[in-house]
């Protein structure tokens, strides 16, 4: 058991989501930054589809209740426990009554923390995911949460530590053309992949709306809605697009330009508000 003692702005228990279910307006959800979040439970032993707890923008401690094996992935952040420094992207042993804090991420936004046999929360349709945007899994954790451990070990560790590089500055994404580029002026497309990003204040896990350069629609009309994937660009009537995350919506009326390589999420999952960000075509 693991018992929260401060959340931090945002804490959330994420899986793999919940794939299959958007025939009924339920979006896949799961871990903003799959490839972190994947990385801590291999290296505590999880087996995949184990729940870790996504940390955005550091603050959390936890009290171990017994002594559990833990890895944080993901956003740098300094890590200790008890005090002591412990290491990042790494098995750590949490004894008995210690208290794992995490501080202000240097770079990147969201962490991970795997424990040892996975989250155990009741799964809402086959996934522990909180999402944002329905509401479905669990609530964000609060003081005073309670966190069991589940039974989903596999094999023993064997990694001492992963070598893992900092969260780009300024990335480089790569897109394919989307499904309405023609509702978009041909301008919009040479705009979106030779300009410069900037993702503003109003983002959160169902999207990064971006600042730069006004993208001109050449059609008015309405766009019946459609469905959507992570990493779609779309352009709402303001010429400001919107780069869609893990709780996305399943379907929306406003024109896609392009969808980003599903392989270069993680580091979109990464950006804060004020970073910058570059696109370009896919090879």
């Amino acid at each position: 058991m693991l018992t929260v003692l401060t959340p931090g702005p945002l804490a959330t228990v994420q899986d793999r989501g919940r794939p299959g279910w958007a025939s009924i307006g339920v979006p896949r959800s799961g871990a903003a930054d799959a490839a972190s979040a994947d990385l801590a439970n291999r290296l505590v032993g999880n087996r995949p589809e184990a729940a870790t707890v996504e940390i955005t923008a550091g603050g959390l401690r936890v009290r171990a209740d017994r002594t559990v094996l833990v890895a944080v992935t993901g956003a740098p952040v300094p890590l200790d426990v008890d005090g002591r420094p412990a290491p990042l992207n790494a098995p750590v042993t949490l004894p008995a009554g210690a208290v794992l804090s995490l501080g202000l991420p240097r770079a990147g936004l969201r962490s991970y923390l795997a424990v040892r046999g996975g989250i155990d929360i009741p799964p809402v349709l086959g996934s522990r995911s909180t999402d944002t945007l329905s509401g479905l899994g669990p609530d964000p954790l609060a003081t005073g949460t309670r966190l069991a451990v589940g039974g989903l070990a596999a094999d023993e560790p064997v990694v001492d530590v992963a070598a893992v590089r900092f969260p780009p500055a300024d990335p480089v994404l790569r897109v394919l053309p989307g499904p309405r580029r023609a509702w978009l002026d041909p301008s919009a497309w040479a705009a979106l992949t030779t300009q410069s990003w900037t993702v503003t204040a109003d983002s959160d896990r169902v999207g990064l709306r971006l600042g730069g350069p006004r993208l001109h629609r050449v059609r008015d009309d309405e766009l019946p809605s459609e469905g959507l994937v992570p990493g779609a660009l779309q352009v709402p009537p303001d010429g400001a697009p919107v780069l869609l995350l893990a709780d996305h919506p399943v379907t929306g009326g406003y024109p896609v330009l392009a969808v980003v390589v599903t392989a270069d999420l993680p580091a979109v999952a990464q950006l804060r508000p004020g970073d910058s960000l570059r696109f370009r075509p896919a090879r």
